[in-house]
């Protein structure tokens, strides 16, 4: 056997060039029926052609129902959503991850099915570690990470200021971006404090009129920094360069003039 696979590897696939699988299953045929069947059998003085002339007559005929392919192979979904067929991972939806599904292959398409129901379908590749990508899976599951990111936010803020919620609920009903509520409410959490901007907030769902937003909480802050006679807040952002100017300075050595004196003093 060995010495077969390395004479279709050396005679066969050594500097042949083809289209696609089925040009290169085309040229195998013809090679397999033209130049390897006219080669001379190892040891006899008969070609391979005529050999199995003489060997057919004894040989069982071929079964009368087809060979079942392709054949249905289980795979279990690890942390990622990808499926590894064939020393290749193929992406499946984000959902399926630590799931066990299975994996149809023929020559030319790798299908995932979870039961009788197609979750994947890609072009088969014939590398080894490639990772075979279907772009929807990809949007998917960034989208979905992102939807993570925007809860936890959401959370967080909650938790330090629970009249953030029905501020959010009211926002979301009006139309507003609820991604950027979330952060600006975030930012005048941090520059204002929770019990502060739990006030503006109860403050501005108190008022009739437009839509409660994070801008009019802003505005309700600093009236109420007003009412306090407290200077307003100013978020200003400064230039690396204008930040440095205020590094403290280390101050100068002055005992060194006075041994520049004390010379002199010799010296005169």
């Amino acid at each position: 056997m060995a010495r077969a696979i390395r004479y279709i590897r050396d005679n066969f696939f050594a500097a042949r060039s083809f289209k696609d699988l089925d040009d290169l299953n085309a040229q195998a045929d013809a090679w397999c029926e033209g130049v390897a069947a006219d080669r001379l059998c190892p040891g006899l003085d008969m070609t391979v052609r005529q050999a199995f002339a003489l060997e057919q007559p004894y040989l069982l005929p071929l079964p009368g129902t087809s060979f079942e392919w392709p054949a249905q192979i289980a795979v279990s979904i690890g942390k990622t959503p990808y499926a590894r067929f064939d020393l290749n991972d193929y992406s499946v939806p984000h959902a399926y991850v630590r799931c066990s599904l299975s994996i149809v292959a023929t020559q030319k398409e790798v299908r995932v099915l979870d039961g009788a129901k197609v979750v994947a379908c890609h072009v088969r590749s014939y590398d080894k570690g490639a990772q075979v990508e279907d772009a929807a899976h990809i949007k998917a599951l960034v989208d979905e990470k992102r939807a993570a990111r925007r809860h936890s936010a959401t959370d967080r803020l909650a938790a330090a200021v629970p009249a953030s919620t029905a501020l959010l609920e009211r926002a979301a009903q009006n139309g507003h971006s609820l991604h950027s509520a979330v952060i600006g409410l975030n930012r005048l959490l941090q520059h204002y404090g929770a019990s502060e901007l739990q006030a503006g907030i109860l403050e501005v769902l108190a008022l009739e009129g437009p839509s409660p937003h994070p801008n009019a909480v802003q505005l309700i802050l600093e009236r109420r920094r007003e009412r306090r006679r407290q200077p307003p807040l100013l978020h200003v952002a400064l230039p690396r360069h204008v930040q440095d100017k205020d590094s403290p300075v280390r101050p100068a050595r002055l005992d060194l003039y006075d041994q520049l004196k004390e010379t002199s003093d010799d010296k005169s």
